[in-house]
């Protein structure tokens, strides 16, 4: 493999091994392809191109990276007991996926669950959205910051934590708030069970953020590697409206659906609309709140305007 060249344009980004995709690619050399293609047609969002080429070059390794580094972690553990003179509990090894609205960070999170779970490893994965800690519509309402659903403010800090926490001390059984995309809401009778697992993956706009004063913690505290999905700002504004436009011709057509209002917009219309939601709401909350916090990640997956992986920049130990 060629000499990694820092990232360009960030001084932060220089304390990562900039390598782009070809060179990392070379990993899955010798790494059998899990997945089908009808499989990944399944795990990738609404917009995104994912296909058996990308997961092989980029994925695939990354699998293997967090596999091997969840045994190292378990590793430590041992030692530790070891050398305390306890018996250490398995402890779950926590990845912390984050990005932008659009970026694609589901479908990551979605296919990391699939790929490492193939790995002996880590057998059992789960998985675990943020939107699950977003507090319902009445209580947003309440304290007037619906419209800025999706901002640090709108989430229950204090639950997330307490879930993770309750995950990586080893409880048998932890159970997470559901959240229905279709009632853009809270579900207070439904719920995700999370037992037990090898690896927890939890996903969403601010899992990276930092403790909002010294004296609290943040998630981010508690995860032991973290993603984040990155590309320019004006290709995913145009991911957006494309996802708006798609969803309008499906799930938006729903009757049940919280946004079935915008079904029978036109074109023109639609795309005013997804651009006006893009301007008030998702920019100033990836400008503000999102991209400041690429730097934590400990590994950024930069995409070009097709949506591909172009570039991987793994953080130097």
């Amino acid at each position: 493999m060629s000499r990694m060249t820092p990232a360009p344009g960030s001084l932060r980004l220089s304390l990562y091994r900039d390598i782009p995709r070809a060179e990392w690619a070379r990993l899955a050399r010798g790494m059998d392809q899990p997945l089908t293609e009808q499989e990944i047609v399944q795990i990738r969002g609404l917009g995104d191109r994912l296909d058996v080429g990308e997961v092989r070059d980029v994925y695939l390794p990354i699998s293997r990276l967090l596999s091997g580094w969840a045994r190292g972690v378990r590793q430590i553990g041992s030692e530790v007991g070891d050398f305390l003179g306890e018996a250490e509990p398995r402890i779950p090894f926590v990845v912390g996926v984050g990005g932008s609205v659009a970026v694609g960070k589901s479908t990551v999170a979605r296919l990391l669950r699939e790929l490492m779970s193939r790995w002996s490893d880590t057998p059992r994965v789960e998985l675990v959205t943020t939107d699950g800690f977003l507090y319902p519509n009445a209580e947003l309402e309440r304290r007037g910051i619906m419209s800025r659903k999706g901002f640090p403010e709108s989430y229950d800090r204090r639950a997330l934590v307490d879930f993770v926490a309750r995950v990586k001390s080893g409880e048998a059984e932890v159970r997470a708030p559901f959240y229905s995309h279709m009632k853009y809401d809270i579900m207070p009778d439904a719920s995700v069970v999370v037992r037990s697992p090898d690896v927890l993956i939890v996903e969403g706009l601010n899992v990276l953020q930092p403790p909002p004063s010294p004296n609290d913690v943040a998630v981010s505290d508690l995860f032991d590697f973290s993603i984040y999905v990155d590309a320019d700002t004006s290709h995913i504004e145009q991911w957006f409206v494309n996802r708006f436009l798609a969803l309008r011709e499906g799930a938006f057509s729903n009757p049940a659906s919280y946004f079935n209002v915008f079904q029978h917009l036109s074109d023109a219309e639609a795309i005013e609309t997804a651009r006006g939601i893009w301007n008030d709401i998702n920019l100033p909350n990836l400008v503000e709140n999102v991209e400041p916090t690429k730097h934590r990640g400990t590994l950024v997956l930069r995409k070009g305007a097709d949506h591909a992986v172009d570039r991987v920049l793994l953080r130097k130990l």
